[in-house]
């Protein structure tokens, strides 16, 4: 996927479509249960594209995306980016059309998930707990819930059954019935206006390493039946809210299963999957970001042949709790780290790819430290100057190098204009070889010096491979 530029253009036309009719109550889950994970610019573009739906009518009336900037008060890049949270969340689905050089798309809107489904999601509510902290969140669970119809010795059920109440009909009637049935059918270019039921999120489980999984069970303590398909759902969305290995997920199992009737009990597998994770992380739960660079800040889109190619592609396709573990030969990193990390992506709203590079910056910078003040100064201020590609960060990561220009209680090491920089540290070879290009002698360096150089960006790749 390209620039958002490259998928939308302010000409191009689309229509909404809603999957099924929309109630006034979605309204409320959409606010006070969506809007806190989704932020106020998503909800606005899905109001707006359902306040073009007429009332008890699926289909609008077609559009352009310069009426629907208008209308926002927004950028194409805004409302694309918004699209995209929209589509990740569930809320909506996109088709195009590009035939004949003319772009159109419709945009189907989905209906949220009941209130019933989002507080026992299992993810979603997760996050909304995290984000909106425990008050907050059991009062929204009195709001979208209320007292159960009395079931006491005082009420006594006396609802009649349909045949009670109705009769059969005669079989002249049947007949009819049977003559006329293709009639009752609506035509084959419609549907009828109805609702269908919203499904939850679902990790794709390729994200996960079921075989894996499967070879570490023994069969006499979890046979793979009770490993069925609900299994398996709940662990991809387990494995990707907390985090968690094959390794990790088979003492969750061991924790979840009754050997009286070999099956996996989903509820004892979550509550076990959080417990660890908030022993691990001292009480705190995860946060709903974008674990990776954003496809659309994405520039390394083909396949890699140089190092600088390379580790740009690292970046953008590595989360930085990995870059963290890589940078530490394996090591768990602390969660002080993680939650600088967090705030970089959070409050800053710097993308994965960018707090990589800044992970490594500041790294060489400190002498392998991590410290909270200069982060978050660096951090600071590439938010500032809007840094989104990897590129634009790796650029201006070496500017700063160069000019020395930050301070803080842990400053970068400074030398002397005339000694010759000695560095014991890995460099990533992007850092190396731009650095080289601006301190390189205008005269030519021998033969054997070019292969020793390649031989040494050969060995720095393989060390970032690990």
């Amino acid at each position: 996927m390209g620039q958002h530029w490259q998928e939308l253009v302010p000409i191009d036309r689309y229509i909404v479509h809603a999957s099924g009719l929309l109630y006034e109550y979605d309204r409320k889950v959409l606010t006070f249960l969506y809007q806190p994970l989704i932020g106020p610019v998503c909800l606005s573009l899905y109001m707006t594209l359902w306040a073009e739906l007429e009332e008890n009518r699926l289909w609008s009336e077609a559009s352009s995306h310069h009426i629907l900037m208008n209308l926002l008060g927004l950028n194409l890049k805004d409302i694309y980016e918004a699209r995209l949270k929209l589509e990740g969340m569930g809320l909506l689905k996109t088709l195009v059309n590009e035939e004949d050089e003319i772009r159109s798309f419709i945009y189907e809107l989905q209906p949220p998930l009941t209130p019933e489904q989002f507080f026992l999601d299992g993810m979603l509510n997760i996050y909304l707990f995290r984000k909106i902290g425990k008050n907050h969140f059991f009062r929204l669970k009195r709001f979208f819930s209320d007292r159960k119809t009395p079931t006491d010795k005082e009420y006594h059920d006396v609802t009649r059954a349909f045949q009670d109440v109705y009769s059969s009909a005669t079989p002249k009637t049947l007949k009819y019935l049977q003559d006329v049935s293709s009639d009752l059918n609506a035509d084959d270019d419609n549907i009828f206006i109805g609702r269908k039921g919203q499904n939850e999120i679902q990790i794709d489980s390729s994200h996960f390493d079921f075989a894996l999984l499967m070879d570490g069970l023994n069969e006499s303590l979890i046979p793979q039946k009770a490993i069925n398909q609900k299994v398996k759902d709940a662990i991809s969305n387990l494995a990707f809210l907390y985090d968690i290995d094959a390794i990790q997920m088979k003492k969750f199992l061991l924790d979840a299963f009754n050997p009286n009737n070999d099956e996996i009990d989903i509820e004892e597998l979550r509550k076990a999957a959080r417990d660890w994770y908030q022993f691990v992380n001292y009480d705190e739960l995860p946060s709903l970001i974008e674990r990776t660079q954003p496809l659309k800040y994405q520039v390394q889109l083909q396949e890699p042949k140089t190092p600088k190619e390379k580790m740009i592609r690292y970046y953008e396709t590595t989360s930085p709790l990995k870059v963290l573990i890589d940078r530490s030969n394996g090591a768990e990193p602390a969660s002080s780290d993680l939650k600088v990390i967090e705030s970089l992506m959070i409050n800053q709203h710097l993308p994965a790819g960018v707090v990589n590079v800044l992970i490594d910056f500041v790294l060489l910078q400190t002498d392998m430290k991590f410290t909270k003040n200069y982060v978050e100064k660096i951090g600071s201020q590439w938010a500032r100057k809007n840094v989104k590609t990897v590129i634009e960060a790796m650029d201006l990561a070496i500017k700063e190098n160069e000019s020395k220009a930050f301070s803080s209680g842990d400053k970068p090491r400074t030398k002397s204009v005339k000694q010759k920089p000695i560095r014991t540290e890995i460099l990533p070879d992007w850092f190396e070889e731009e650095q080289q290009k601006r301190t390189e002698s205008p005269h030519k360096e021998k033969e054997t010096d070019l292969e020793a150089k390649k031989r040494e960006i050969e060995e720095i790749l393989k060390e970032f491979k690990k």
